[in-house]
């Protein structure tokens, strides 16, 4: 691990790559509730913890999402997903992440058209 020039603080991205050993995601049905199961992610925040969240509400099939951070010292968020049954939650955020991911290719290439657009408007006519 590196650590930062002046400190004895390892570089932040450090803090979320994977080790040899490590999972990015595990899961494990609760069987207090059907349908329902809990995803771990492994070196995530809030950031990906709320847009996964966010995005499952927008699905009817979804009965309950929510993610907590267990310890605020560690990079880690805990997933619970509740479905109708018409879906596995596992499913349920596979289809959550593939529209995520292209939700934000969409929006990659919308702000490049728009900075593309803004460059030619503030160079003007030739």
């Amino acid at each position: 691990m590196g650590i930062a020039a002046n400190d004895d603080v390892p570089y932040r991205f450090e803090l979320f790559l994977l080790g040899d050993d490590e999972k990015k995601v595990t899961w494990e049905l609760d069987t207090r509730v059907p349908n329902t199961a809990i995803f771990t992610f492994n070196k995530e925040d809030h950031t990906l913890g709320n847009l996964l969240s966010a995005r499952l509400h927008k699905y009817s099939y979804i009965r309950f999402s929510a993610y907590k951070i267990p310890h605020p010292l560690f990079a880690t968020f805990e997933l619970r997903v509740t479905t109708d049954g018409s879906i596995t939650p596992k499913d349920a955020i596979v289809t959550a992440c593939k529209d995520v991911v292209q939700d934000l290719d969409t929006l990659s290439r919308e702000f490049t058209k728009e900075w593309e657009l803004k460059k030619i408007t503030a160079e003007g006519p030739k």
